[in-house]
């Protein structure tokens, strides 16, 4: 069996040599039969041939002869959780989908991201002292990233 980070290390050797272009290494994974998912990122997107790149070169320093496997590389999904923190960085400003520890989900801006910890702006009603109904506000909800079961960018059909 192929070992994931063997896969992971020859996929950061070529974002390392690609620096340029920005990519981030999102996950790898190895399933027992060898199906090998590698997902990168980028700020603005990624482009196929980037990816049509990074897998010959996982490829070209994997050995078909000792271990048959399937390769797929690909952009991290954009309803997917976030799996690192450069992908919250990379939302700042979008609207993302909260899962909670305790369940709770919540909708809102991401605002900032400092360290494991991040802030989404969330429209809700607040009672206001001296006021008989509550009022909709933007309040803040902070979180670390490890705390919640997920976080991803929230798709509007509006």
């Amino acid at each position: 069996m192929i070992e994931s980070s063997v896969v992971r290390k020859y996929a950061e050797q070529w974002l390392q040599e690609n620096k340029d272009k920005d990519y981030f290494l999102v996950d790898v994974q190895v399933s027992p039969d060898d199906k090998i998912v590698v997902e990168i990122d980028h700020a603005d997107g990624v482009w196929i041939n980037d990816c049509e790149e990074l897998s010959r070169f996982i490829e070209s320093h994997l050995n078909r002869d000792d271990e048959d496997y399937e390769l797929e590389v690909g952009s991290a999904g954009l309803g997917q959780p976030f799996k690192v923190p450069q992908q919250y960085v990379n939302n700042i400003g979008n609207e993302v989908e909260v899962l909670d520890a305790d369940g709770q989900k919540v909708k809102g801006v991401l605002k900032s991201v400092d360290g494991s910890r991040f802030t989404v702006t969330v429209n809700e009603k607040v009672q206001v002292e001296g006021k008989k109904r509550p009022q909709r506000m933007d309040v803040d909800h902070t979180y670390s990233m490890d705390s919640v079961k997920y976080t991803k960018y929230y798709i509007s059909f509006k």
